[in-house]
């Protein structure tokens, strides 16, 4: 289904396909070769050049203000916690060693995480959503969707340019430009793109004191691009891709919005922490019916910590795609590629302004990637046959080293957790344990010998190797006039290696609190949070094994072997031109893999988890009418997952696990009216229901499994809405000018992981099963973001032949705040905090074109 948010045709060159000059056809290549988009048996939305420009669309994340069915959020780093989405389903990415189950794309190349393609949209020719899975066809992992990003290739032909430069608030500064240079003409061309983005953070940060101490979710990044384009006599064809980006950032900043119930009582004032133990931001919820004030602290965009963040990454690609004609109707096609990408992250990890728990400088991720795909398409029997055939073969090599350390106010920290469930242990007065008791006083720990918790540190090392190969096919054939039938099979082969080692750790602390522990100093309810605040997990040492009482970290290297058949069915019939019917299914599939942190083979446990497949169904409608006046595409969709990955943040660790069932379905209906040449209205509207079945967990009874039943995924608004029109017109022979406007409206929308506080081995022994115990266990506070309405706005006015314009613009007009991630504050007991999305902008672009 193409995208009805049109405010210009997009037009398509790619594998062969010459330049579209009918308005009235959409060229993508969802199905790897160029068709009209309203031919085609897929949902797909296809969002022009012009149309990024005039939303505002920067880069992958801004995709969903033009696209209904597609939404992203991020946590606390620029790259690494990046989470796509489609029609409700995303895998969640703070641990590397999951896979994104929105495929990417670039140039045909496979991009292995979405931090990876997170590069500022510069000279795009065309980017493509295709919803729903597309393994038959697209590389790996695209049990949802694949985004699909196409950029501008060489023009054998012409000289030319472009530049672009953007002021705005929060001294937003950018500067966008390409050249194309041919130098044999008609054979050999040259170009190159580049740009450059800063902005100031839009959340400012404050320390204990309340002394600003910088700012958070800013911008600062570049880009170049060369290609070089190429066509022979012979008809060879292709292009070779080089590129480097650079991006420097602080992000991003959390910010309170309810208080914990310890600071309240002021047992954080007790230990010598204040009386807000460590918090200095205005406005926060003291309980969770504080609806209101919830609201306030995330509208005020003041984070409190004890250090400013810092997100650094680079990375570097060579890609190549080479076309050589065989006979007259078909095709071999090369797309090969490599990439490094490198990040270094540094950051306050307890988001307050204690000191407590930190990602020290000095760790970093590497990811290099290597694809290849040979694929031969083309017709027969007078173009009522169309086939793809190919291979696919990838590997990627993932290292990543993180530094842990406790802070200073660690040991004050656990002795205000351990006041309110001591109370009954040790007396009315939470003093005689903070003083006399060998569990957890004022820093240093009460332990044998008395050890500050300031010194402990850890080197945490994660790896993963993978090799990935695969055989695809892909045929449809027409089999009468208007009808036609596909057919895809892919199979997949996947094998990975995967290490959790640790090359430094200095952690006295932990040895001495098993001891405390086995001197039988605790009471028997508390021995459990006695261990794991005492050895924390990000920084315990990996002395676990399958046989310790106690479940430590473990060193592990372990292998990992899947393997897939992926198919797809699809039949469609065109009524009358350009009215089609279609009806698929398809089986998809996400790769498992390691779970890479450093629990995750505490206790003896398994540090792999399962592949994800989906059985999906779809149907769909696309026609236009009054003389292509009006389009109109609508589809319905049922998908269901098996194994469904999620990766959870109790508020001490992040644990994976797969969910035996997960489901989304819905409609989708999107249309482009075109009342006159200079007046374009585009709408759209996305039903989707993305839920844990009630009987998700099967026979699991693991708590997290069974607390998700019966919820909504993350993030996934039942409603989603897209509203636009574009005017535009020539101001004598001269000059034109043109505005536009387009609104963005979504439902409720849940913003964590867990809809309930998952209950406590204690609780489910209370409760006497884990279904009791969820039944019984309250919402989590705050994380329901309330439906919204985002406008985007923009206006210009130029020379006629494209030479110069100057447009002004503003999105998220009515400056709403929302919330992309809600979480339990690290260490801080019933507290809430949520990562801010990007409030209103504005600013003034100059275009020049040469």
């Amino acid at each position: 289904m193409c995208s009805t948010a049109m405010a210009t045709p997009a037009f398509a060159q790619d594998s062969g396909a010459e330049e579209a000059f009918d308005e009235n056809v959409i060229i993508v290549t969802a199905t790897r070769r160029a068709q009209d988009v309203q031919d085609i048996p897929i949902a797909v939305t296809a969002i022009s050049p012009v149309q990024l420009e005039q939303q505002g669309v920067v880069n992958v994340q801004d995709i969903g203000s033009i696209a209904p069915s597609f939404s992203s959020s991020n946590a606390q780093t620029a790259s690494g916690t990046v989470v796509l989405r489609i029609r409700g389903i995303g895998t969640t990415s703070n641990n590397i060693g999951f896979e994104s189950a929105v495929g990417i794309f670039v140039d045909g190349a496979y991009q292995s995480r979405p931090g990876v393609a997170l590069g500022e949209f510069v000279d795009v020719e065309r980017v493509e959503v295709l919803r729903g899975p597309q393994g038959t066809l697209f590389g790996r992992n695209t049990s949802a969707g694949a985004l699909t990003i196409t950029n501008k290739r060489p023009d054998l032909n012409e000289f030319g340019g472009f530049v672009n430069a953007t002021y705005g608030n929060y001294d937003h500064m950018s500067v966008q430009g390409a050249i194309n240079a041919p130098i044999i003409q008609d054979t050999l061309a040259f170009r190159l793109t580049g740009a450059y983005r800063k902005r100031d953070g839009y959340v400012t940060v404050i320390n204990r004191t309340g002394t600003a101490i910088g700012e958070s979710n800013n911008t600062d990044q570049y880009l170049i691009r060369g290609q070089l384009g190429f066509e022979t006599e012979g008809g060879i064809k292709g292009r070779l891709i080089a590129d480097y980006s650079k991006s420097t950032a602080s992000c991003c900043a959390a910010i309170e919005v309810l208080r914990s119930p310890v600071e309240s009582g002021g047992l954080f004032a007790a230990v010598g922490l204040g009386a807000r133990g460590g918090m200095a931001a205005p406005v926060v919820a003291v309980n969770r019916f504080d609806t209101t004030v919830a609201e306030r602290a995330a509208d005020n965009l003041i984070a409190t910590s004890d250090q400013q963040s810092v997100n650094s990454n680079d990375q570097w690609g060579i890609t190549g795609e080479v076309e050589f004609p065989i006979g007259d109707n078909a095709d071999l096609i090369y797309i090969g590629s490599y990439r490094e990408y490198s990040a270094q992250e540094s950051y306050d990890s307890d988001f307050s302004g204690l000191d407590v728990f930190n990602v020290l400088p000095g760790g970093g991720t590497d990811i290099e990637t290597m694809t290849h795909e040979l694929r031969l398409q083309g017709d027969a029997l007078d173009g009522r046959l169309e086939y793809v055939f190919g291979g696919y073969y990838s590997e990627e090599d993932i290292a990543q080293t993180v530094n842990f350390g406790l802070g200073q106010d660690y040991g004050e920290l656990v002795g205000a957790l351990f006041f309110a469930p001591t109370r009954g242990a040790f007396g009315a007065n939470p003093l005689t344990l903070l003083t006399n008791s060998n569990i957890f006083p004022n820093s240093p720990l009460n332990v044998p010998g008395g050890i500050d918790p300031s010194v402990v540190r850890a080197t945490n090392a994660y790896t993963q190797n993978s090799k990935s190969w695969s055989l695809f096919g892909n045929v449809t054939m027409e089999i009468v006039d208007g009808l036609k039938l596909n057919g895809g099979l892919r199979y997949s082969d996947e094998s990975k290696d995967g290490s959790f080692s640790q090359p430094a750790i200095n952690n006295p602390l932990c040895p001495a609190i098993l001891g405390t522990i086995g001197a039988g100093n605790v009471p028997g309810a508390l021995v459990s949070n006695v261990f794991g605040l005492g050895c924390f997990a990000f920084t315990a040492p990996a002395i676990g094994s399958n046989a310790n009482p106690f479940p430590l970290p473990r060193l592990f290297t372990s292998k990992f072997k899947d393997n897939e058949l992926i198919y797809t069915g699809k039949i469609s019939y065109e009524f009358a031109d350009p009215i089609t019917l279609y009806a698929s299914f398809t089986h998809g599939y996400k790769s498992g893999g390691f779970n890479l942190d450093s629990t995750a083979a505490a206790g003896g446990a398994d540090p792999r988890f399962l592949s994800e497949t989906v059985d999906a169904y779809e149907v769909g409608f696309k026609g236009k009418f009054l003389d292509n006046a009006v389009t109109l595409n609508v589809a319905g969709f049922i998908e269901n997952f098996q194994n469904f990955q999620v990766l959870e943040f109790t508020g001490a660790q992040f644990t994976t696990f797969n969910v035996p069932k997960a489901r989304t379905s819905g409609f989708e209906i999107e249309t482009l009216i075109r009342p006159s040449d200079n007046f374009t209205i585009n709408g759209g509207l996305t039903y989707t229901n993305a839920i844990y079945p009630n009987d998700c967990a099967g026979t699991q009874t693991v708590v997290n499994v069974v607390a998700l039943c019966g919820n909504s995924h993350t993030n996934a608004p039942k409603w989603v809405g897209i509203m636009g029109a574009t005017y535009d017109r020539d101001i004598g022979n001269s000059l034109k000018f043109f505005v536009n406007a387009q609104a963005r409206m979504e439902s409720d929308r849940r913003t964590s992981t867990q809809a309930i506080e998952v209950p406590s081995a204690t609780a489910i022994a209370a409760a006497g099963s884990v279904q009791a115990a969820v039944a019984a266990a309250p919402l989590n506070p705050f994380d329901l973001q309330d439906g919204n309405i985002k406008i985007n706005m923009r206006a210009g006015i130029g020379d006629i032949n494209d030479a110069w314009g100057i447009e002004a613009w503003v999105t998220n007009l009515t400056n709403e705040v929302t919330r992309g991630v809600t979480f339990n504050t690290v260490l801080r007991s019933g507290s809430r905090s949520t990562f801010v999305q990007e409030p209103r902008m504005y600013g003034v672009t100059l275009r020049g074109k040469f």
